[in-house]
């Protein structure tokens, strides 16, 4: 993921808000110190999100997150989020958060869970109205969960691109071609959607992987993920 090398791996604090500024900026940098290519990125963006009921946000008025700030101001008791325990020390999570909004959760409306358990937390709302969530998790859908609208552009981008050393890559040009056939078309729903049906209906990630490259015509129906590249 271009946040996850930005941040975690080159030891940058200010995420770039462009994607594909931030992509090149990841790129040059890997290639140039590392001798890494990254391939064409992915359209979808698997950051943090803050979700909600879809009852719960109309019934609070919160559309933004800065709708949620001022709810944490006005009606603190109501401004209850669940979130795993790395987002509450993670720059890119609660405290960057927390910073660039200009607001605090009140310390005894913040609980910190496993994060499996905070989506059906947040869709029950017995303990919290809002929830710390990936915005390709199948089960934002699946419980009818809204995200919101990020207005101040905090959270970094996590675009996905296959890395590869560089003299492979120049040895091998056609993966290039061969990974971007499928990284192009998996933007955010589509992954939301693939997603769901492992954590929702229970697949496998290779039967949804499979099923979704040949519903592509990237492999004939059944030939198993190692013929992603054959049909060159």
């Amino acid at each position: 993921y271009t946040g996850t090398a930005w941040i975690t791996y080159m030891d940058e604090t200010r995420p770039i808000p462009d994607e594909r500024d931030q992509y090149r900026a990841v790129a040059r940098r890997d290639l140039r110190e590392n001798g890494i290519a990254w391939l064409p990125y992915a359209p979808f963006n698997n950051t943090y999100g803050v979700a909600v009921r879809r009852e719960a946000a109309g019934r609070l008025g919160v559309r933004t997150i800065s709708d949620l700030a001022r709810l944490a101001r006005e009606r603190p008791a109501d401004a209850s989020i669940c979130v795993a325990e790395e987002f509450l020390s993670r720059d890119d999570g609660l405290p960057g958060l927390e910073a660039a909004y200009g607001f605090r959760f009140p310390p005894d409306r913040i609980l910190k869970l496993d994060e499996g358990l905070v989506y059906d937390q947040v869709d029950s709302g017995e303990r919290c109205n809002f929830g710390e969530v990936f915005l390709t998790d199948g089960r934002i859908g699946a419980n009818d969960l809204v995200t919101l609208e990020d207005d101040r552009r905090f959270f970094p981008k996590y675009n996905p691109a296959p890395t590869v050393r560089a003299e492979v890559l120049a040895a091998a040009p056609a993966l290039r071609r061969i990974l971007e056939r499928i990284g192009r078309r998996l933007d955010t729903a589509t992954m939301r959607a693939l997603n769901g049906r492992v954590d929702i209906e229970g697949l496998t990630e290779e039967e949804v992987a499979e099923s979704w490259l040949a519903e592509q015509g990237l492999v004939p129906a059944g030939a198993g993920l190692e013929a992603a590249g054959e049909r060159e």
